[in-house]
């Protein structure tokens, strides 16, 4: 059994707002939990491995454009995958290369499930990482520097001050000292509503906020609506 998901960058934009700010109410993704925040989950299974081999084989037909986001399993037959574009502005693969990609690694499954070495029937899910997908700090954020992004953060990483959040700019990133420099993304969410469409302020546009890797909560990519 396949299941193809795919969300469009430029898309069902209305219904992306409605999925992130459900988001921010109930709860969010962690970096490495094999969803929305990538990397690899196998939940112990025996044959997790071995499957999570065969999708590395069926995306050599990409070259290096596409790469494994993440990618999960579970006792009950699951293997959910989501790929990762590299030269796409959001990361996102065509539908038709979710659907190529979905259907080579289904045949490596059952040929391979066919010879008993991991069950037969297993259930497949194939996306996206989503527009709006969770970043990792400080790994994911030179690739995606010139877009704006959600940042959850606290300023004082030892004391127990409320959680902050903006949409920001990446200015640079300090390797030696571990942190960040942002500034306000000139977005209509960092605008005055009476400005009438006017850019940032020079007050805006001087502004910057110096954060340690260990001061950010969740960094995402931000939508405009």
């Amino acid at each position: 059994m396949v299941w193809l998901q795919h969300f469009d960058c430029s898309t069902f934009i209305l219904a992306l707002k409605l999925m992130f700010h459900l988001m921010l109410v109930i709860d969010f993704e962690q970096i490495g939990d094999g969803g929305d925040g990538g990397g690899v989950v196998l939940h112990g299974v025996p044959w997790g491995e071995r499957v999570l081999s065969i999708a590395h084989e069926a995306l050599k037909q990409f070259g290096d454009n596409v790469k494994l986001f993440s990618f999960k399993t579970t006792p009950r037959g699951y293997v959910y995958v989501r790929l990762d574009k590299l030269l796409n502005e959001y990361g996102c693969p065509s539908m038709g290369e979710l659907e190529s990609y979905s259907q080579e690694y289904k045949k490596r499954l059952d040929e391979v499930g066919a010879l008993g070495e991991i069950p037969e029937n297993l259930a497949l899910e194939v996306s996206s990482p989503g527009a709006e997908r969770l970043l990792k700090i400080p790994d994911d954020l030179l690739r995606f520097i010139d877009m704006p992004m959600r940042v959850s953060y606290v300023e004082d990483v030892d004391s127990k001050c409320c959680e902050k959040e903006g949409v920001f700019n990446l200015e640079t990133i300090e390797a030696e000292s571990e942190s960040c420099v942002w500034k306000l993304a000139n977005v209509k969410e960092n605008r005055d509503p009476a400005s009438k469409g006017r850019p940032l302020t020079r007050k805006q546009r001087d502004w910057r906020l110096k954060l340690p890797f260990s001061g950010h909560r969740r960094v995402l990519l931000y939508l405009e609506y």
